[in-house]
């Protein structure tokens, strides 16, 4: 009926006076109703508003959590990565001295194990020199003859 227009009929002095109470009533209900219904709907948008509030509050709030740990992460990232090149550094540096102290001591090394076959080589001669002097000593001595054994015999044989 909100879309049709009503129509009345026609009496001594107007309209049929029931039917225009009729009207007059149903439209002051569906007004009633339909101010109920506006009613329910402006408390639902304030509900609805409240929300949206206490959600965009709750959105901000998580927002800047995050901003915060994200700035936090990045900054513990940073100080990571710096402890990191300085422990990357401190092993370079420490590689190197233990290299060039190993260089050292294998130097070290190599020069006393030169001198070592050097003196090698000395004492080697050294002792070749007194063996072949020893070896023509020996081939030059002459042993003593050997007794007759024979004469021994008799004594034994005698004795018994």
């Amino acid at each position: 009926m909100a879309g049709e227009k009503p129509t009345f009929r026609v009496m001594k002095n107007g309209y049929d006076r029931f039917a225009v109470d009729d009207a007059i009533e149903h439209y002051t209900s569906e007004i009633s109703q339909l101010e109920k219904t506006i009613e329910l709907y402006k408390e639902s948008l304030i509900e609805t508003t409240e929300q949206f509030e206490d959600l965009k509050e709750e959105y901000n709030h998580v927002m800047n959590t995050l901003e915060a740990r994200t700035q936090a992460a990045d900054q513990i990232a940073r100080l990571s990565l710096r402890e990191a090149n300085e422990i990357i550094e401190t092993a370079h540096q420490n590689a190197d001295d233990i290299v060039s102290e190993a260089l050292t001591t294998a130097r070290l090394l190599i020069t006393d194990l030169a001198r070592l076959y050097e003196n090698a080589d000395s004492v080697k001669a050294e002792v070749t020199q007194k063996l072949e002097t020893l070896l023509d000593e020996m081939n030059t001595f002459e042993l003593p003859r050997m007794p007759d054994l024979k004469w021994l015999e008799e004594a034994e044989e005698k004795m018994h």
